[in-house]
C-alpha cells in the first residue's frame, strides 16, 4: 500500500525549478476595447433587429434607384393615371397583376410612389452621411485646438457668440436661395456653419479633461500639442463622439424632411421625402397612401438611426465593460 500511495503522489504533484524571470510574468487575458463595445452592444437583441431592418432599406433605397429610375413625370400625360390606389393602380397599369411598383399606388403625376420613396430615402440617407462627415470631421478636430489653446479660444468665442445668435434655419434658407437649390448647394448650406455647434461642444469636452494629471505629464515631458490631442484627448472622447454622431445623423434626415416640406430644400429634379409630404398633404384624407407611407419611412430611419446610435454610444462607455 505504500508504493501504491507513492506512485499516486509521483502522478499528482510535480517538482519545478524556481524562475525569478518566469515569476514575474503576469498572465493576463488580451483585451479589446472595441471588441468589448459590440460584446455588450450586441448582448440586445433589440439591436441587432434594427440593424437587420435598417441594411435591408439601405440596400434598397440606394440600389433599387438604380436598377428602377425613379421618373416622376412618366404619366404626367395620362391623367387617368393620378391618384390612384394601390388596387386601382395594379389594375390600371397590369390588368390586376401584383407589382412592387404600385404598391403604394400613384401621386398626382400618376408617379410611382413606391419608387418615389425608394429614390428619397437614399437622398436622406446619402445626404446624412455625407454631412455627419463632414461636420463631425472639422467640428472635432477644431473643437479639440479650440478647448487646448488659450489664444484660438479667444478669437473662437467671438466667432461663435455672432453665428450662434442667427437662427440656424433662417441662415440655411437664405443660402439656399442664394446658391441654388440643388443637391450639393443643399449639403454646403447644412455644413457651411453646421460644424460649429460640434466644435463648441468638443470644446467644452477637453476643458474638462486637457489639465489631468496625464495630460500634465505629457506636457512636462514635451509632448507636441497635435500628439496630446490625438492620444491624450480624443481617445477619451470616443463615447461622446458617438452619442454625438447618434443625435446627428437623424438630425440631418430630419432638417431636410423638415425644410423640402416648407418648400426651403433642394430643387425638384431631387427626390425628396419631405416634398412627398409636402405634395400629399392637402389630400391626405382623401389619398392616405400618399401621404403616410413617406411619413412613415422618414420616421422609421430617424428612430433606428438614434437608437441604434443611442445603444452603440452606451456600449462604448467604458464603465459599461466592467
Amino acid at each position: 500500500m505504500n508504493s501504491d500511495a507513492k506512485l499516486q503522489d509521483k502522478d499528482l504533484f510535480t517538482f519545478i525549478d524556481s524562475d525569478s524571470i518566469q515569476s514575474e510574468k503576469i498572465i493576463a487575458p488580451r483585451y479589446s476595447y472595441w471588441r468589448s463595445v459590440f460584446r455588450v452592444f450586441f448582448k440586445k437583441r433589440i439591436n441587432i433587429v434594427l440593424i437587420v431592418f435598417f441594411i435591408i432599406l439601405v440596400l434598397s433605397s440606394l440600389l433599387f434607384p438604380i436598377f428602377f429610375p425613379y421618373l416622376p413625370y412618366e404619366n404626367v400625360t395620362d391623367a387617368k393615371s393620378y391618384n390612384l390606389s394601390p388596387s386601382a393602380a395594379m389594375d390600371y397599369f397590369n390588368n390586376g397583376a401584383f407589382d412592387l411598383k404600385w404598391i403604394f399606388g400613384t401621386g398626382q403625376q400618376g408617379n410611382s410612389i413606391f419608387y418615389g420613396i425608394m429614390a428619397s430615402a437614399g437622398t436622406s440617407l446619402k445626404l446624412a452621411v455625407i454631412c455627419a462627415a463632414i461636420n463631425m470631421t472639422i467640428g472635432i478636430l477644431l473643437g479639440a485646438v479650440w478647448g487646448y489653446s488659450k489664444t484660438f479660444d479667444q478669437i473662437m468665442l467671438v466667432i461663435y457668440n455672432i453665428i450662434a445668435n442667427v437662427p440656424y434655419i433662417l441662415l440655411i434658407s437664405v443660402l439656399v436661395y442664394v446658391i441654388g437649390a440643388g443637391f450639393w448647394s443643399f449639403i454646403f448650406a447644412l455644413c457651411v456653419t453646421g460644424w460649429l455647434s460640434i466644435a463648441y461642444f468638443f470644446r467644452t469636452q477637453v476643458l474638462i479633461i486637457r489639465d489631468r494629471e496625464y495630460s500634465l505629464a505629457s506636457r512636462c515631458l514635451g509632448t507636441p500639442i497635435p500628439r496630446m490631442i490625438s492620444r491624450n484627448i480624443l481617445p477619451f472622447l470616443t463615447s461622446v463622439t458617438v452619442t454625438l454622431l447618434a443625435t446627428e445623423l437623424p438630425s440631418y434626415i430630419s432638417m431636410e424632411v423638415f425644410l423640402s416640406y416648407i418648400g426651403v430644400g433642394m430643387s425638384a429634379e431631387v427626390p425628396s421625402l419631405g416634398r412627398m409630404i409636402q405634395e400629399a398633404q392637402s389630400s391626405f384624407m382623401v389619398y392616405p397612401w400618399a401621404f403616410w407611407p413617406p411619413v412613415v419611412i422618414a420616421s422609421a430611419i430617424t428612430i433606428i438611426l438614434y437608437v441604434l446610435g443611442q445603444n452603440l454610444a452606451d456600449a462604448s462607455d467604458p464603465r459599461t465593460h466592467m
